[in-house]
């Protein structure tokens, strides 16, 4: 892989923690967009976008159906709602069934990535709770992108990472959380739109 055309990641408890940490130390010439999936409730409105563009000095929004994705730009998910990767390099909301008890679910965002973006999509595994996420994170390895998972030991709510640590296998990426802004500035800045892709 020569370069992430996008970088997706999902968490649930304790990742909006690592992301506060992780976003502001990515340089401003990693112009790959980034699409975030947190575990949310989905009766109260999201406080996550604004948090995020406060942090980290990118343009930051709620992702929206039909959306093109711009890089240098950061998207996140809406309550109760699913985000997924087009390949005319849109986004899509979907409301279909909860996921792992999830909706948005990081299992849909990663597969979706996966089918979209094939090896020009890195996905990271943060902090949570349930196992949402690892067949995404799978489906993204065997595709041929990037994936990556926070050191459940640094993790405060280690399942998720654990568990996409054990269905990616050794080949995963395992950073503590004060190393992942500087492996995922290693990724190169290539937009590579979904059509562009050699699949």
């Amino acid at each position: 892989m020569t370069g992430a055309g996008i970088i997706v990641i999902g968490g649930s408890a304790g990742a909006l923690e690592a992301l506060l940490e992780i976003l502001p130390a990515l340089p401003a010439e990693l112009t790959i967009p980034i699409v975030i999936v947190i575990h949310l409730l989905p009766e109260h409105p999201s406080l996550i976008p604004r948090l995020l563009s406060r942090a980290c000095q990118r343009p930051t929004c709620e992702a929206e159906d039909k959306l093109a994705i711009q890089p240098s730009t950061i998207y996140v998910s809406p309550p109760n709602y699913h985000v997924l990767l087009e390949r005319d390099g849109t986004l899509a909301l979907s409301v279909d069934p909860p996921v792992h008890f999830s909706r948005p679910s990081i299992d849909v965002l990663f597969e979706s990535a996966a089918d979209s973006y094939g090896p020009a999509v890195a996905g990271l595994i943060l902090s949570g709770s349930n196992e949402d996420g690892a067949r995404g994170l799978l489906a993204i390895h065997r595709a041929g992108g990037v994936a990556i998972v926070q050191d459940p030991q640094s993790a405060p709510h280690p399942v998720m990472p654990a568990a996409a640590l054990h269905w990616v296998g050794p080949e995963a990426r395992v950073f503590a959380v004060g190393q992942l802004a500087g492996f995922l500035a290693t990724l190169g800045d290539a937009m590579l739109p979904p059509q562009d892709l050699v699949r």
